[in-house]
């Protein structure tokens, strides 16, 4: 428990003290954010906001883990980097860095687009690649590698699996799904940072219960076979102090937008920890905001290119409100609210599971 409460501490006043020094230097290189013309009228005035902000949340949870874990082997505790940590890790840094050269090239051109889709989806491809590949590897004493390949709610099923190349598929899907939504999720002002907080602290809670109930541990049916399920809560605790300091300055207005670098970088991380732990179905429920704005947009697509029509008055779901008169901080609060409601169902969907397999008995 240590180790979590340090790495979040670490983790949100890194982000808090680092994000106005990017400010800083990003509005001096004009490293701004281009606007779409097509999209509502008030956010014009948004234009030039320094973006790429998801550097600090990816700079502050490193440093929020690579603390915890400094802090740990000083004080003889046993908390170690663990494979499984470092992959989520890796996975949400490299789709960072896909998001990054993305927010560099719209800059650089003063546009909204920069990676063309084949490019992106290169990128993204290439860093699920690895990742599945790799966590299908490095067993502990139990065998236990930090993924599965079979799929998941709370744990695995047994009867649904996918084999290597078949898990190496599924994980490029989830990786891109993920990534993608929260990046759709991102176009008001806090929006994804504060969604991805409360989908990350509550995998704070789920991993912690999974190591307090680890069948290695404990007798009782409804144990948990999960590799490093107490270095995952660092992980989650970490991404999620990043998340909060970062909305110090995020929040509306914001001085900062988190850009591609952030977005996708928080969509590695809960697709990395959904798989790592686990829970790959029931995160469609604790990320349920950012299901609804990706299907926001597929849909509005979809109905377009059937009948000409638009389906909301304009996607993600988020401008759908907007453009109906909404007010943008009650568009915020309200999705926000939403996905709390979102993350709250799935934990209780879990326990329910451990209570049903006869947990506590």
């Amino acid at each position: 428990m240590k180790s979590i409460l340090i790495a979040a501490a670490i983790a949100m006043v890194v982000s808090i003290l680092l994000t106005p020094y990017l400010i800083r230097v990003f509005s001096r290189q004009g490293f701004g954010q281009e606007i779409r013309e097509e999209g509502p009228q008030g956010h014009k005035a948004k234009r030039g906001t320094p973006t790429m902000g998801g550097v600090a949340i990816i700079v502050a949870m490193w440093a929020g883990y690579g603390t915890s874990h400094i802090v740990s082997a000083m004080t003889g505790g046993r908390d170690t980097p663990t494979a499984s940590g470092l992959l989520v890790l890796l996975l949400g840094t490299g789709l960072g860095i896909v998001g990054f050269l993305d927010d560099f090239i719209k800059i650089r051109k003063q546009r909204n687009l920069g990676l063309n889709k084949t490019a992106k989806m290169v990128g993204q491809l290439v860093v699920a690649i690895v990742f599945a590949i790799l966590a299908l590897r490095f067993p502990d004493e139990r065998d236990l590698t930090p993924a599965s390949d079979h799929l998941s709610f709370v744990r695995d099923i047994a009867i649904v699996s996918f084999g290597g190349i078949g898990f190496i598929v599924f994980c490029y899907l989830a990786v891109s799904a993920w990534s993608n939504a929260v990046n759709f999720t991102d176009g008001l002002d806090g929006l994804a940072g504060g969604a991805s907080a409360m989908v990350l602290g509550t995998y704070v809670v789920i991993s912690f219960w999974q190591f307090s109930h680890d069948c290695s541990r404990v007798r009782e049916a409804a144990c948990f076979d999960v590799r490093d399920p107490l270095d995952l809560a660092v992980v989650a605790a970490a991404a999620m102090g990043a998340c909060i300091g970062f909305l110090w300055w995020n929040a509306a207005p914001a001085k900062i937008f988190m850009g591609d670098t952030g977005s996708l970088a928080l969509g590695g991380l809960v697709a990395g920890l959904s798989m790592t732990t686990r829970t790959e179905l029931l995160m469609i429920v604790i990320g349920g905001l950012f299901v609804v704005e990706m299907v926001s947009v597929v849909l509005q697509i979809a109905v377009f290119r059937t009948t000409r029509r638009r389906l909301f008055r304009m996607a993600p779901f988020h401008h759908h409100f907007e453009l109906a008169g909404w007010a943008e901080t009650t568009v915020i609060i309200r999705f926000w609210l939403l996905a709390g409601v979102c993350a709250m169902f799935g934990l209780g969907l879990f326990y329910a599971d451990w209570l049903a397999l006869g947990g506590g008995v």
